[in-house]
């Protein structure tokens, strides 16, 4: 099974959260409280997210945090790789050495960037926009939005 950590998890849903009311400035300790994650987490997030351009910090009184960016133009791989860094399945798709001890023998290596890279591909379809917006789940073409509303 493939899992996203804890960190990018709430990084979405701080995130998906901001957006939907992304004419205000959100605080962390605000934040926390509207979405159930613990504070000092929250704070780590925000400060991981606006280092790497997602969210703009705006200090004061009456400070917090806002979108930097259209909600379409923040994709989902976009937060993972703000919180977690490179979306990677394995340690040795890196250049550096990893901590495995097959893997200098190993014939999948050249591989896993491969497959790394489709993942990536796909997270980054996915937009800040679409998994903000009110249900039904916006993704698929107009047909199969059809048949999920008639399900």
């Amino acid at each position: 099974m493939i899992r996203l950590t804890n960190l990018a998890d709430y990084g979405i849903v701080l995130m998906s959260h901001i957006a939907k009311n992304s004419k205000e400035l959100h605080s962390a300790v605000c934040l926390a409280g509207e979405t159930g994650i613990p504070a000092p987490t929250v704070s780590k997030i925000l400060g991981a997210l606006s280092r790497d351009g997602l969210l703009t910090s705006h200090r004061g009184l009456k400070g917090g945090f806002c979108l930097s960016r259209e909600t379409r133009e923040i994709t989902i791989a976009d937060i993972i790789e703000a919180v977690d860094g490179p979306i990677a399945l394995t340690n040795c798709i890196e250049d550096t050495p990893g901590d495995c001890c097959y893997e200098s023998l190993c014939v999948m290596k050249p591989h896993w960037q491969v497959i790394n890279d489709a993942v990536r591909k796909g997270l980054a379809g996915i937009t800040l926009d679409e998994i903000s917006a009110p249900g039904p789940f916006p993704f698929g073409g107009e047909e199969e939005q059809r048949q999920a509303k008639s399900s």
